[in-house]
């Protein structure tokens, strides 16, 4: 299984519509919140199902704030993060995600990835793919795949735009 994990686009599509041609095909779709409106284009430029939740700067939906899903073996819970202080650290976000017998967290909000393995919550955030905030400043997003014994193995990615000729 392969699933594409992205966070804080603040209706600036055009490098999911990059990354989408470029991972094609994937089974799901993950957003960590912060759309600002384009959810329904997000949904539309999918070739696969979606999972969404809402951030800060998402106003008048009807999406969730948290939800928790179950790919393979792990339990997930998807939040944008805002309320838990991940400016800060994640260990009130995993005590939440260990509250709801989630196996692993994803989370956005910071504009900066993380892969974090350690302990017995796995944290995931795939920074911005459209704002990025880390050293460098390039777009980024995670991709999850799920191997043959079911695992889950992930990669962080960066958005090259090859119209510009160089990195963003």
């Amino acid at each position: 299984m392969k699933i594409l994990i992205v966070s804080d686009s603040h209706g600036r599509e055009q490098y999911l519509e990059k990354v989408l041609e470029r991972v094609k095909p994937i089974d799901l779709l993950i957003h960590l919140g912060d759309f600002e409106g384009s959810e329904e284009y997000v949904k539309s430029i999918a070739p696969c199902p979606t999972e969404m939740v809402s951030g800060n700067n998402d106003f008048f939906n009807s999406l969730p704030k948290e939800k928790m899903i179950s790919v393979g073996k792990y339990n997930i819970m998807l939040t944008h993060g805002h309320r838990y202080g991940v400016n800060f650290n994640t260990k009130t976000i995993k005590e939440a995600a260990l509250r709801n017998n989630a196996n692993i967290v994803m989370y956005g909000h910071t504009h900066i990835p993380m892969i974090d393995l350690s302990e017995f919550i796995w944290a995931i955030n795939p920074g911005s793919i459209s704002l990025p905030r880390q050293e460098g400043r390039i777009p980024t997003f995670i991709m999850m795949d799920l191997d043959s014994r079911g695992d889950a193995h992930f990669t962080l990615n960066f958005v090259k735009d090859q119209s510009l000729d160089m990195i963003l």
